[in-house]
């Protein structure tokens, strides 16, 4: 036998698959047939649970942790509506009652003590039945594990006893309907489906399944059902106490609570059941009408809030902005300022040191040779201000020396060269790599009286 996801696909099915994958958008055929299989192929259930979850709302088969929602039961305008079955009529009809009670009070005794074993698992060789072995042990539909899989389980046998015509169910748990018949303000309709009760097949086929019924609750409201055979129905019943079936409960938003505001037990019939569940809505309607004006003043006012707060926020930024600038227009002020202050400092350092620095050559500069010495020359320099500037040298002096005057003078520039009028040459007073020793005042060619032109190197 082949695998269910190796299963060929009906044409009903395959139908179903390609207008849900249009619907959803969802490339991925496999993912289509997954998520259209775990609703048991109901498409209209499948394509609102995708669009629950694109809208933020998680899948009914992934839900979150979450506390489950309180439900007030115990409101003392709840309208009750209750259908008795008929009375035996005659002697006949009393007598066969009568004689029927004692059977019919043990079946449905023993069916409830060893219902759950049977209908879940096999019977172990340490479960032995019996009637005490049963009144010790706890009840097994206390525990539910997977409340989404009962609810699916559930429609899966509904629909295979009554067909698929029939109300909308939900595909989730019970928490999760109530959570969004609240947040969608809508009335929320809960059947308890009773699978032992003799007037169960009546109702579903007679009056659940009917048209009108079908499109009255699909338009008005959402259907949650399960069967209280399974953990998850139990729950329920556990919750809402109900005393026949079948059993239906209207659940709306009423002072800020979920609230039961509408019980209906027995078999109703189609026009009765729509009639009672009209009365209901209508009864209950200013509720939801008043919940819906207070969640739009919320919204207008939290609106108006974001909008104040974006103002605020806008505001903000734009006071930090102008705060930022103003800091690095102060910063690259303050470090315009302290590079002014560096190069006025370096200033200062480097025109002290060549102070320094033309005192200590003036100071080794060797004495100014007498007139009268046969060796002497007379030398006169034309600074680059127009001033003139005399002094006497030797002929055997290195024209180093020259250079030391020209320097220790503080009419002369920091850099300058020396230069003869004519033939007009630069004389060389520095040593360099080809010269590393200056000539002296004879080997340069000078005579015994020269005029010298300082010329001004600072620029350059």
């Amino acid at each position: 036998m082949a695998a269910p996801d190796e299963q060929e696909l009906s044409q009903e099915q395959t139908e179903k698959l390609l207008q849900f994958q249009d619907l959803t958008g969802i490339d991925s055929m496999d993912q289509c047939r997954r998520t259209l299989e775990q609703h048991n192929w109901n498409i209209e259930a499948a394509v609102q649970d995708r669009l629950n979850e694109q809208e933020g709302v998680p899948s009914v088969f992934n839900p979150p942790p979450s506390r489950p929602l309180q439900v007030n039961t115990a409101d003392n305008r709840v309208y009750s509506y209750i259908v008795s079955r008929p009375q035996p009529r005659g002697l006949l009809g009393w007598g066969y009652y009568l004689i029927m009670l004692p059977f019919r009070f043990t079946y449905y005794t023993v069916l409830d003590i060893f219902r759950w074993p049977w209908e879940r698992r096999q019977w172990s060789r340490w479960e032995l039945p019996g009637f005490a072995l049963r009144f010790i042990r706890p009840e097994p539909r206390g525990r539910v594990t997977d409340p989404v899989g009962d609810v699916v389980s559930f429609i899966h046998s509904f629909e295979e006893n009554y067909g698929r015509s029939h109300p909308v169910f939900y595909q989730g748990t019970y928490s999760q309907a109530l959570n969004d018949a609240k947040r969608e303000l809508r009335f929320l309709l809960v059947y308890l489906h009773g699978d032992d009760h003799q007037d169960t097949d009546v109702f579903c086929r007679n009056t659940l399944c009917t048209e009108e019924v079908l499109n009255f609750v699909n338009t008005r409201m959402l259907f949650w059902a399960c069967s209280t055979s399974r953990p998850e129905g139990y729950r329920v019943s556990q919750a809402l106490r109900e005393n026949t079936y079948p059993f239906l409960a209207m659940i709306t938003l009423k002072d800020r609570k979920m609230t039961v505001v509408g019980r209906l037990e027995g078999v109703i019939q189609a026009e009765d059941l729509i009639n009672q569940l009209t009365f209901i809505m209508e009864a209950n309607q200013t509720y939801l009408v008043s919940e819906r004006m207070e969640r739009e003043e919320r919204n207008q006012t939290q609106a108006l809030r974001l909008q104040q707060d974006e103002a605020y926020l806008a505001s903000l930024r734009a006071d930090q902005e102008k705060d930022r600038k103003k800091k690095e227009e102060e910063e690259q002020k303050r470090r315009q300022e302290e590079v002014a202050r560096q190069i006025v400092l370096a200033e200062e350092r480097r025109q002290q040191t060549l102070q320094e620095e033309k005192e200590r050559r003036s100071e080794s500069l060797p004495p100014e040779p007498s007139p009268d010495n046969p060796d002497s020359v007379k030398i006169v320099f034309k600074l680059p201000n127009d001033s003139r500037v005399e002094r006497r040298f030797l002929f055997t002096q290195s024209l180093t020396v020259i250079h030391d005057f020209l320097f220790s003078l503080k009419e002369t520039p920091e850099k300058f060269q020396i230069v003869t009028n004519f033939p007009r040459r630069v004389l060389p007073c520095l040593p360099t790599e080809e010269r590393p020793i200056p000539p002296t005042l004879k080997e340069a060619g000078l005579s015994r009286s020269e005029v010298l032109f300082v010329q001004d190197l600072t620029d350059d």
